[in-house]
């Protein structure tokens, strides 16, 4: 099942590209499962919904102006949307991001006009972003918007986040699967996973809403970290969304960086969809579901942004 809805739409600017994305059965998997492809975004992943919510809001209650600068922690998928929708309305973007993130991604921010502010790794490595890597670079972001008085984002705190995904993301896959009974999200700044599990529990209370997280930073399932380092950037930073709501997971599926690595390398050999590692985290975890249900559902899982944002896959 694919819906594009490109060929035959005049849009009038680039965020009117947000949303709407296709619906692909992923059926060297198995035949019942989807992916909601993200990658199609402008920015290239599902943060370009959050992105546009959280700007728009914030011109709606008055706290941006045009011209004022907007600064955001990111580890560059948000990073990414936020750079096209500040050009779009025309507010200069500074992303803070910490160095372990990829080349990519500055790549991809620098030419798109933003200033980028690199912060030190606390304990993490290249390609291996932690909490609290997270934690010090959104310190340096909060400091910068103070002294420039700009916009600050906080897409963690900001409940823009999770409407936004309540709002469209939910939205598009009831209206393309009603029949849907798992959804499938790894868990970072909880936005994605909260708000369209609000919104198909809303819709049909049966629906099984399934987090994913790493095997050994599973703090949503286990409450303990025995180890922050992982490759699954964006998500698992080892700690607990401030809007996270434990009601909303039927389960928490947890998966290793060898289970994480191989199937998203699968996804892209066997079915040509060049995926980051966020959603090979999330189809591992559907198969280890699949694997243990002796019923068959229809299951839709996020595949959250494309590899070309990464170094080594």
């Amino acid at each position: 099942m694919i819906h594009l809805y490109y060929s035959d739409m005049l849009v009038e600017n680039i965020t009117d590209l947000v949303g709407n994305t296709p619906l692909i059965r992923l059926e060297r998997i198995n035949r019942n499962l989807y992916g909601k492809l993200e990658a199609v975004n402008p920015g290239g992943s599902i943060k370009d919904r959050a992105a546009l919510q959280i700007i728009r809001d914030a011109y709606n209650s008055n706290r941006l102006n045009r011209g004022q600068p907007v600064i955001e922690m990111t580890s560059g998928n948000m990073g990414a949307g936020l750079a096209f929708v500040c050009r779009h309305f025309g507010n200069p973007f500074i992303a803070v991001m910490p160095l372990g993130n990829s080349p990519e991604r500055l790549k991809i921010l620098k030419a798109m006009g933003t200033e980028v502010v690199l912060t030190d790794q606390v304990d993490g490595e290249p390609g291996m972003v932690t909490g609290k890597d997270i934690e010090y670079a959104t310190e340096i972001a909060k400091e910068i918007a103070e002294k420039r008085n700009g916009f600050y984002v906080d897409q963690f705190y900001n409940p823009s986040s999770v409407r936004a995904h309540f709002n469209t993301t939910g939205v598009e896959i009831f209206k393309d699967m009603p029949d849907i009974d798992v959804f499938i999200s790894a868990v970072g700044s909880g936005g994605t996973f909260i708000g369209v599990s609000r919104y198909l529990k809303s819709k049909k209370t049966s629906v099984k809403c399934i987090a994913v997280e790493p095997e050994k930073a599973a703090i949503l399932k286990t409450g303990r970290v025995t180890n922050s380092r992982h490759i699954i950037q964006g998500t698992g930073y080892c700690r607990i969304p401030p809007h996270w709501e434990p009601d909303l997971a039927d389960d928490i599926i947890t998966v290793t960086d060898g289970e994480v690595a191989d199937m998203t390398k699968k996804l892209t050999k066997d079915m040509g969809l060049y995926v980051g590692y966020s959603s090979g985290a999330n189809v591992a975890a559907a198969r280890k579901y699949i694997s243990g249900s002796d019923r068959e559902e229809k299951i839709v899982v996020i595949l959250f942004d494309t590899a070309y944002k990464y170094s080594d896959i």
